[in-house]
């Protein structure tokens, strides 16, 4: 039984040298040294892509909230420039109803 076992453990060894040496060879370390910088290239790739969606996330945030900010600086303009609201002003600054000679018509820009 000690034969076996030492049989086996000389096989390990030896498969283990050979795969060593192949490896380490003049036609193994090439293709080993391919699959390394393969094996980094792919993971610094995808850490990339993981970076710039995480970019690309807070941009897409960054736009959702100047929209609604833009929605509410509308909402606002059209509150201080609502009929009432000016009508409420003149009032208070006792401004009166332009006369017909007072209007000034600007044409629109094509």
């Amino acid at each position: 039984m000690a034969s076996r076992m030492s049989r086996s453990k000389s096989k390990k060894e030896s498969i283990g040298n050979k795969i060593k040496g192949a490896l380490l060879s003049s036609q193994g370390l090439p293709i080993v040294l391919s699959l390394v910088v393969i094996t980094v290239l792919f993971v610094l790739f995808r850490m990339k892509g993981i970076e710039l969606n995480y970019e690309i996330a807070t941009v897409k945030k960054e736009v959702e909230r100047v929209k609604i900010e833009g929605k509410e600086l509308k909402a606002k303009k059209a509150r201080l420039l609502s009929v009432s609201n000016l009508r409420k002003m003149a009032r208070r600054y006792n401004l009166a109803q332009p006369k017909q000679h007072q209007i000034i018509v600007v044409p629109a820009k094509k």
